[in-house]
């Protein structure tokens, strides 16, 4: 059972027994002895809480009074009382309330009382019970939290803090308190008397507070709990520290200044106590390398580091400087941190590019093709990375181009042309990419050299010479001129006949280009005979251009003109326009030699005759009013004879003359009841031509369809029912037109008018006529006109009026309508009373015949006259209302009465008010934007008047009376409050009240809602309100607890509802002098060397403080016990400082004085603290430390395990403790032994880690001990380690015909170092004539196969490092000689070889499957042969594509693949589309030359390429054997092709040689073509097969 399920068992156990004895007899029975002095009687005992009878009392003498009274000790009666009843014998002494033992603490827990006889002896009768204790109280603490303060080198086992807790029990049993706390602590012990012991050791930096639950408990379980709060003071006896070991910063070169970024954050050094947390001040301690160190400088207040030198990165050796820095701590430079800032300058774009020459002068022949090279301009720049950036033309419109690389080729070779520009000039301009965009130019100067590019040009395309009739050999006839800007030879000009000139009538001088007659020509008569001679004109060029022009030699004969016909026909249209050809006359004549003149005979005034026959009109020819036909006589002569014709004109007829009418404009009349199709009129029209051209046809335009024509006689007659009343008359367009073609055509106007006939009703404006007429209005008056209208017109139109009856009807009528003006006229008087409303029927008849008659009626409502005024209910109405109405609200109705007809329906009300509306109803309401406030007007008065009509109306008028009742719409209103209210703080109390301030509120309101009550909203402890409204202090009020309360007042009237105000004032207390001064500590240490001691030091500075302000408050200090001569107090700041430089001290000597802190006030208080000086000779130190807070070592990578790294070393500052130290970091690859030294656990690797940053800490042996921390940066340095292959074999295969540097397998070696260290060169280890490897890439290639196919080549690959240092690895290759080159199937595709290369796995899948075969691609090309690189820029359309097929490991022939190609050519290209979009292909059948002379040529070209071969290898061995050694110097060959083989790695064991290295030849390097091109592209194809002898690896 746990202890509080026992403690529930007897205290259940304790009740149960307490029920038994009240159930039960008394404790006690005795008899009362009123006639002697009595000894006291023991009831009994009885537990605590026991309520009931005591004890029965017996042998009272009757008569005899007795009273319960106090025995020994007061209050004890209590408890008790006594039940007695004059008279009787017996009493008995019972409880009043449960007994409680722990209240009789000081009668030992027993209960004394007695029974008093009331008579004149008064003897007592002493009682004693004992009341036994019963656990029933908790230990209760006496604060609620305890705190305190303590310096963090406190001594061990000292008591910092006691609690204590009180149990109200009376008996040790149940009032003895234990105590434990929580949460457990290794740092504090709590002792059974509630004393807090320190028991190790505090370390500030640790923790700075200690919140503990502290529990007192007692025997039987009852507890209580408080809270612990031990605050720990920080004492300055650690180091700074950085926030890191390691910083790294960038700068870039040519920039000074503060660093922009540190990381991983910005140097900071702080106090290792950091309670104390003193400054640090920075200092830079070395740089690596040295010579750097005056670059830098730090900020020894904030750290920050700053490049004072500028650096310039392409004068430095390293890009990276180690800069050691130091922190200190301000008041004590031998407390100092390390670390290490790493910087990096970084690369500046300050170095503008610059070309390998100023400028350029260059020759080239004009017209080099495009991509023709120049030059090749090379450009440098001292920043890292050298140029990076971008070359360009300028201008852009120069003929030439640039490459990355520098190479000038040509663009444009139309614009290389010598006879147009012999010199170019342009620049070349390089631009950095990076900023600022650095530009370096260079001029080139072109000088352009002549090739026979021109051919001779003729200055004439056609010459012309003439042959006279008295012609003469040798005679000029022409001089052709031709001209060749080219240069020298290539423009001198020869000239000859080359076509033209067989009988040998001419002859050319071939220098001056002059034609002259060789031999007499045979003239003919009236002919010109024509000589086309075709001269050619050559120039002197190597390979000579020429041009020819023709030359015309003409030669006429004799002249005699005739006309070929002597009648010529022609025909002519009628009104055609002077000019008109009509025919054209043929004739014989030489009119180029002789001129002849043709002229009209007759009819000269209306035809002409051109010098070229033609024959026209002079005039325009009318058919209708002129001659049909015409003979015209015509002649031609050349002056010496003539010859004579006729011409025959006939005349043809046009359609050129209009219709004409009779008459242009037309008027008819027709009556509106025409019958459709009556006739009204014609209109005719004629013409002058003839034929078709004379017959007319009408029509009519407008007319709205009423009317029609006949379109041959032109008689108009009606279509539709005519209507006067809608359309009165109709303008009509009669058009004429003839058949002629175009047709022509005229028009007249027809005015055609409808006459009227009676056919419309008059109709009356309104169906019905009302109007109202006052029963007083006059006879005569005109009421109302009527109006009626007929559409007819004349007398058909003319209407007259009358009034047919009048209902009701009287004797005389009432009513006249005036027959012409239709005026409605009064003629009796009216009388409201007898009719109110007449009815009239009227009538309006027209003019025609017969006459037609309209209807329609009149009422006239006869109304009343008003002459009744209005009457009021009352002459005064009086009304309450709450102030609080709504707005809007109704507050009664006038009731007003009228006599007239409707009563006051029409009537309204005038009245004056701002606040209230009436409305026409009577209603009186509150203006809806009003509202009523009692407290500015509480009554209002207003006269109202009654009209009944709003024109003329009558009138009365009655007045209201408002009467405006209170209603509690004012809150309270405070007084002005002085802010703050003063009192003296004290100890206040409801019996010793203080008075503060009287308020009193206001409230605009009456009565209730005005009577205003003041309040604390919520009850205050401290403070109340007086009826009165003086706001009391009934409480105790300290200052220094608390200087101010803000106190909400509520001030609230009685008023329903009710309504309160709140305000806030502040009760400000006035100082009392309570309070004593404190120090901030009980004790005040400070030490100082005696080298640093001098007179006016500060040592330390004692500080107390008052709770108490003004004099109160004010502290003076002083020594109040104790002395010395090195020291002086300073009374107002407490400063303790040195009288002397100490220098008469010669050993360690420690003043300890008492320092007093008084305040001012009256009476004055003070408090007092311990002060201790040490004055020390030799050092401070109270705890270990290290010699320097941070080391720097270095040492080479790889050394063996247990090397020396350094060692450092720390001070305990006494002989009688030792030093240990311990790593903290890195103990897997570090350890240190007792003497400080510091080894290596494992081997270092600088290419894993540079940097180690060590932290080594200090132990001494003081109890407890004391540590202390050292950063130890430890630099690896570099050692140049060989490089090393993986273990492996590299195995390949490649065919045998595999073109010269086909790529068979790429190698790669790692070196462990970096930075040029880790540079690599391969070569072959012995020369092999069939394999080579590329220097940079280790890349192994084919340099010949053909010898070696089917066999296994082995050779070893070695890897040499910058020091000389080598690894080596075996390649074999698996040369395949299955294959021929007669093997080989060559298609071309329409695709760019750069896209096919990187698809040669698909396209080999879709070859083989269309072909069945397994196909190999060997080869993949541009069709002109070009490098991969030019075909990728120009991304040829034609690529071809060479392969092997092979079939179960067998290689199909050539001619069966090629045949399969053609057989399958859909199937293929159905594959090959799935590959390539828009594809097309076709197979490259070989040429089939003779085999004999192909042999030769092959021969001739072998022996040829072997000499040259022979050559560039002697060449080469010259050059490898000068530049052994020097593996970077090798010159590099770029080479790109496509081989297919496979590659397998293998394990060591798997290694087998076939082939000795002896019997290979020494390698030759095949240099490629000074013009840059490479040899056919070749990419390797990808292979993923595996098979059990090991990974199979792909390459691409």
């Amino acid at each position: 059972m746990g202890t509080g399920g026992l403690i529930g068992t007897c205290l259940i156990l304790s009740l149960c027994f307490s029920v038994r004895v009240i159930s039960g007899s008394p404790i006690g029975t005795s008899t009362i002895n009123c006639a002697a002095p009595t000894d006291p009687i023991h009831v009994g005992e009885v537990e605590e809480g026991y309520s009931g009878e005591v004890e029965l009392l017996t042998g009272i003498v009757a008569g005899t009074k007795v009273k319960l009274v106090d025995s020994y000790f007061a209050n004890h009666t209590q408890y008790l009382e006594l039940i007695f009843t004059p008279g009787d014998t017996s009493a008995t002494v019972r409880t009043k309330k449960p007994l409680d033992a722990d209240t009789l603490t000081t009668s030992a827990s027993t209960l004394y009382y007695s029974v008093m006889c009331d008579d004149i002896t008064k003897y007592n009768n002493i009682r004693t019970l004992k009341v036994n204790d019963l656990n029933d109280n908790s230990p209760v603490f006496t604060k609620g939290v305890y705190t305190t303060t303590i310096s963090e080198i406190t001594e061990v086992d000292t008591t910092v803090l006691p609690v204590r807790a009180v149990d109200g029990d009376s008996t040790s049993a149940n009032n003895r308190v234990f105590y434990t706390f929580s949460p457990a602590s290794d740092d504090f012990l709590l002792t059974n008397s509630g004393d807090f012991i320190l028991k190790r050791r505090l370390n500030y930096n640790v923790a700075q507070q200690y919140s503990f639950t502290v529990t007192a408990r007692d025997n039987w379980g009852l507890n209580d709990t408080a809270s612990v709060v031990i605050n720990v003071k920080d004492f300055d006896n650690l180091n700074p520290y950085f926030s890191q070991n390691l910083y790294q910063a960038f700068i870039q070169e040519n920039q000074a200044g503060p660093f922009d970024s540190i990381q991983p954050e910005a140097i900071k050094a702080q106090d290792g106590d950091t309670g104390i947390n003193v400054a640090s001040t920075y200092s830079i301690s070395a740089v690596s390398p040295e010579a750097y160190q005056t670059n830098f400088d730090i900020d020894s207040s904030s750290g920050v580091l700053s490049v004072v030198t500028a650096f310039d990165r392409e004068e430095m050796d390293t890009g990276v400087i180690s800069v050691f820095i130091k922190a200190a701590q301000a008041d004590d430079s031998l407390k100092t941190a390390d670390a290490v800032v790493s910087v990096t300058v970084e690369d500046v774009n300050d170095n503008s590019p610059t070309f390998d020459q100023p400028n350029y002068s260059v020759t080239l022949l004009e017209n080099s093709p495009v991509d023709a090279v120049l030059l090749k301009a090379v450009v440098n720049d001292l920043d890292q990375g050298g140029f990076v950036g971008t070359l360009e033309i300028l201008p852009d419109s120069a003929p030439f181009s640039i490459s990355s690389d520098g190479t000038i080729r040509v663009k444009d070779s139309t614009a290389l042309d010598r006879e147009a520009t012999e010199t170019i000039t342009f620049q070349i301009q390089a631009t950095e990419e990076n900023l600022p965009h650095n530009v370096a130019t260079a001029p080139v100067t072109v000088t352009l050299l002549d090739e026979n590019d021109n051919s001779p040009t003729f200055t004439s395309s056609k010459y012309e010479g003439k042959v006279f009739a008295d012609q003469t050999v040798g005679l000029s006839l022409v001089q052709v001129v031709a001209e060749d800007p080219d240069a020298d030879v290539n423009g001198q000009v020869k000239y000859s006949i080359d076509f033209g000139n067989n009988e040998g009538y001419f002859s050319i001088n071939e220098n001056t280009g002059e034609i002259s007659l060789a031999k007499t020509i045979p003239l003919v008569e009236n002919k010109i005979l024509e000589f086309p001679l075709y001269v050619t004109a050559r120039d002197e060029g190597v390979i000579p251009r020429s041009s020819s022009a023709q030359v015309i030699i003409r030669a006429p004969g004799d002249s005699k003109p005739q006309f070929l016909q002597k009648i010529y026909r022609g025909n002519v249209e009628e009104a055609q326009e002077p000019g008109v050809v009509i025919l054209r006359v043929d004739f014989l004549a030489i009119a180029a030699e002789i001129p002849v003149t043709l002229q009209v005979e007759t009819e000269g005034d209306k035809f002409a005759i051109s010098p070229t026959g033609e024959f026209t009109t002079k005039m325009a020819l009318d058919y209708d009013d002129a001659p049909h036909s015409y003979s015209v006589e015509i002649s031609i002569t050349d002056g010496i004879n003539s010859d004579s014709a006729v011409v025959q004109v006939e005349v043809t007829d046009i359609n050129d003359n209009s219709p004409v009418f009779t008459s242009s404009s037309v008027t008819k009349s027709v009556p509106e009841d025409a019958d459709v199709g009556t006739s009204i009129t014609a209109v005719p029209a004629t013409d002058k031509d003839s034929g078709f051209n004379k017959e007319i046809r009408y029509s009519l335009r407008e007319g709205l369809g009423r009317f029609s024509i006949d379109p041959v006689s032109g008689m108009v007659s009606v279509a539709a029912v005519l209507d006067r009343e809608t359309q009165a008359e109709y303008d009509l367009l009669v058009v004429a037109e003839d058949q002629g073609r175009p047709a022509r055509s005229a028009t007249a106007t027809l005015l055609i008018q409808v006459s009227d006939i009676n056919d419309n009703v008059p109709k009356f404006s309104e169906a019905e006529y009302q109007v109202e007429v006052l029963e007083t209005e006059a006879m005569g008056t005109s009421l109302l006109s009527l109006s009626a209208t007929d559409s007819d017109e004349g007398a058909n139109g003319r209407v007259t009026y009358s009034i047919t009856q009048q209902s009701p009807s009287s004797e005389a009528a009432v009513f006249a309508l005036d027959s012409s003006s239709g005026t409605l006229q009064l003629v009796q008087p009216l009388d409201y009373s007898k009719v109110k409303v007449y009815n009239l029927k009227v009538q309006a008849s027209d003019g025609g015949t017969p006459s037609l008659v309209g209807s329609g009626s009149v009422v006239v409502k006869v109304k009343d006259v008003n002459n009744n005024p209005p009457e009021f209910s009352k002459e005064s109405y009086d009304v309450s209302i709450p102030e609080n109405l709504a707005s809007g609200a109704s507050i009664l109705t006038l009731e007003v009465t009228d006599k007239d007809e409707g009563g006051f329906l029409n009537g309204y009300f005038r009245y004056k008010s701002d606040t209230f509306d009436i409305s026409n109803h009577g209603i009186v309401s509150l203006r809806k934007d009003v509202t009523l406030d009692r407290e500015k007007t509480d009554s209002y008065i207003l006269q109202v008047v009654a009209v009944d009509q709003i024109t003329n109306g009558l009138s009365s008028t009655a007045q209201l009376n408002v009467t405006i009742l209170d209603f509690n719409d004012n809150a309270p209103q405070f007084p002005s409050i002085p802010d703050p209210l003063w009192i003296p703080e004290g100890d206040y109390s409801e019996e010793s009240q203080g008075e503060i301030f009287t308020i009193v509120p206001t409230d605009a309101d009456l009565g209730a809602n005005g009577e205003v009550v003041l309040s604390l909203p919520s009850p205050h402890p401290l403070f109340r309100f007086r009826e009165d409204g003086t706001l009391l202090a009934v409480g105790p009020l300290d200052r220094e607890s608390r200087d101010a309360y803000d106190l909400v007042v509520k001030a609230s009237d009685k008023g329903v509802p009710q309504r309160e105000t709140i305000t806030t004032i502040r009760v400000s207390l006035s100082d009392v002098n309570d309070n004593r001064p404190e120090f901030s500590s009980s004790s005040y240490v400070s030490s100082i060397l005696l080298k640093d001691a001098e007179e006016g030091k500060l040592l330390l500075t004692l500080s107390a403080t008052d709770r108490d302000i003004g004099d109160n408050g004010i502290i003076t200090y002083s020594f109040s016990a104790g002395s010395s001569p090195y020291l002086a107090l300073n009374s107002d700041t407490g400063e303790v400082t040195l009288t002397s430089d100490l220098a008469d001290i010669t050993e360690d000597t420690t003043v300890v004085l008492t320092a007093m802190a008084k305040d001012q006030g009256q009476p004055p208080l003070d408090s007092t603290a311990r002060v201790v000086v040490n004055l020390r000779v030799v050092s401070l130190v109270e705890s270990v430390a290290f010699q320097s807070s941070s080391y720097n070592f270095s040492l080479p990578e790889n050394l063996p395990v247990g090397a020396t790294v350094g060692k450092v070393w720390a001070s305990s500052g006494s002989n009688l403790y030792d030093v240990a130290y311990a790593l903290k970091t890195y103990t897997d690859l570090f350890s240190i032994d007792t003497s400080g030294a510091i080894l290596t656990t494992a081997q270092l690797d600088k290419e894993k880690q540079e940097w180690y940053i060590l932290d080594v800490e200090a132990v001494d042996t003081r109890t407890p001990p004391t540590t202390a921390m050292a950063t130890v940066s430890v630099q690896v340095e570099d050692v140049n380690e060989p490089p090393y292959f993986p273990p492996e074999v590299y195995e390949a295969s490649v065919l045998s015909i595999a073109p010269y540097k086909t790529p068979v397998i790429t190698v790669k070696a790692s070196d462990p170092d970096v930075g040029e260290e880790g540079q690599l060169i391969y070569s072959l280890s012995a020369g092999s004539s069939y394999f080579d490897v590329e220097a940079s890439s280790g890349q192994v290639y084919v340099v010949s196969a053909a010898d070696v196919d089917g066999d296994t080549v082995t050779v070893e690959v070695k890897a040499t490092d910058p020091q000389g240092l080598f690894a080596t690895v075996t390649v074999k290759v698996v040369v395949q000689g299955s294959a021929s080159s007669n093997d080989v199937v060559t298609i071309s595709l329409n695709q760019p070889a750069n896209t096919v290369e990187n698809k040669i796995p698909e396209l080999e899948n879709a070859l083989g499957k269309a072909l069945g075969w397994t196909v190999n691609i060997i080869q993949v090309s541009n069709a002109n042969r070009g490098a991969t690189k030019s075909r990728m820029l120009r991304n040829s359309v034609k690529t071809l594509v060479s392969f092997i097929t092979e079939e179960n490991g067998e290689t199909v022939s050539s001619q069966k693949v090629i045949k399969k190609l053609q057989s399958k050519s859909d199937e293929v290209k159905k594959e090959l589309a799935q590959v390539f979009a828009d594809i097309d292909f076709d197979v490259e059948i070989p040429s089939s030359g003779s085999g004999s002379s192909s042999a030769v040529i092959a021969l001739a070209v072998m022996l040829a390429l072997s000499i040259l071969g022979l050559i560039f290898a002697v060449i080469f061995i010259i050059i490898r054997f000068k530049r052994k050694g020097k593996p970077e110097d090798k010159e590099r060959l770029s080479f790109s092709s496509h081989t297919n083989w496979s590659v397998n790695i293998t394990e060591p064991s798997e290694r087998k040689e076939t082939r000795s290295p002896d019997d290979e030849q020494q390698k030759t390097d095949r240099q490629t073509d000074e013009d840059g091109t490479d040899r056919d592209s070749m990419t390797d194809k990808k292979h993923r097969d595996s098979d059990s002898s090991g990974s199979q690896t792909s390459y691409v």
